[in-house]
């Protein structure tokens, strides 16, 4: 199984999901989980991306999923510090520009 960890913490009105290591298949449905539970708890979700080496077709999924309920909701989800073949990833995909986080999202991060 790929090495992949989903950390959450919360401040006032945002939850921050830190993820780490390699997100594919094998990890999708807990990702989804932990993006949904984090979208019901708070109106704004940051998705730290810094330590995520990988990310397929799955993660992708997990976070339109979690786009859409937050939309949904009025909420919004964002994703912060992508770098290297995962913000390649993000921009083919163009969840770079729809998710992109607003400046002030960036410096509360």
């Amino acid at each position: 199984m790929a090495n992949f960890e989903a950390r959450t913490s919360a401040t006032s009105g945002r939850i921050t999901v830190s993820l780490t290591g390699e997100c594919d298949l094998a990890v999708r449905e807990h990702l989804t989980a932990v993006l949904l539970d984090a979208v019901h708890r708070a109106p704004i979700v940051l998705v730290d991306l810094a330590q995520l080496t990988f990310i397929d077709s799955s993660g992708v999924h997990s976070l339109i999923t979690a786009h859409h309920a937050a939309k949904h909701t009025g909420g919004h989800v964002y994703l912060i510090n992508a770098d290297g073949p995962v913000a390649g990833v993000l921009e083919i995909t163009g969840l770079d520009t729809l998710l992109r986080a607003p400046a002030e999202e960036h410096r509360h991060a």
